[in-house]
């Protein structure tokens, strides 16, 4: 495979975001143990590592400090920052007290030279989310406007025209949208939740969904909720200043060199 000389001096110093999603890790599972084991050997593989991952919520089945001590050992075997957030399968007071590094569950880091900015979209007892604090985000989007930022969530703030999937999404994502029209640093907006990679136009950016690393849904529009025989995967970000492209990729694929 030759790849086009044009594809090669395109990109300059790129920052490479991981997302892993969706691992709905318990104790009395292995599979799901196995599954991101998988996922971060894939990473590990990468001729270009990343510079850092970022997990988009429901990390544990149930929200129980033995599943985030299972998911903070498994991110050991990483020699790269890990940043998780929470979904509504979590529980958030003991996702910071497993990640005592983690100031609340809205923070922001810098990798890389990009500002990744993770959000709080659930809410308590309910499935679908909501943007927990939009004046927090505007504040840290405001912070730095010159760096090319990623916003993190976990419920996508868009429909992906799946009725069952959606019924359970991002309530009032026009919030949302407000924000990130005022901040044209931001490159990406991604999220998990809905067990699938997906991609929309959004306030003037990209909105992407994420494969899980456990099972992915069946999202044939009209139909029924379902699982499907999908493998699992995960995304890579690539981010070049102000340009960003989004691969997805299945965690049981083999690199083979070109």
């Amino acid at each position: 495979m030759v790849i086009p000389h044009a594809l090669v001096v395109g990109w300059g110093a790129m920052t490479i975001l991981a997302q892993l999603s969706d691992l709905h890790l318990t104790v009395d599972d292995p599979a799901r143990v196995r599954s991101l084991r998988t996922a971060l050997a894939t990473l590990l593989a990468l001729a270009t590592p990343p510079d850092a991952v970022v997990l988009t919520g429901d990390l544990t089945d149930h929200g129980r400090p033995e599943e985030y001590a299972l998911l903070r050992d498994e991110l050991a075997r990483l020699p790269i920052p890990a940043h998780p957030l929470p979904g509504n399968h979590d529980d958030v007071a003991a996702l910071l007290a497993a990640f005592p590094a983690i100031p609340a569950a809205n923070y922001a880091v810098t990798m890389a030279g990009v500002r990744l900015l993770c959000c709080d979209s659930t809410v308590s007892g309910q499935d679908g989310g909501a943007l927990s604090d939009p004046e927090w985000l505007d504040a840290a989007l405001a912070e730095e406007p010159g760096t090319p930022s990623v916003v993190a969530m976990h419920h996508p703030p868009y429909e992906i025209g799946v009725g069952w999937i959606d019924a359970m999404g991002h309530a009032r994502p026009e919030r949302l949208a407000d924000v990130i029209a005022r901040h044209p640093q931001v490159v990406r907006v991604i999220a998990g939740h809905v067990h699938a990679g997906s991609v929309r136009a959004f306030a003037g950016t990209v909105a992407t969904t994420c494969p899980s690393t456990y099972r992915q849904l069946h999202i044939d529009p009209g139909g029924r909720p379902a699982l499907s025989d999908a493998p699992p995967g995960l995304a890579l970000h690539l981010i070049d200043g102000m340009s960003a492209v989004t691969h997805f990729r299945p965690v049981e694929e083999t690199p083979e060199p070109v």
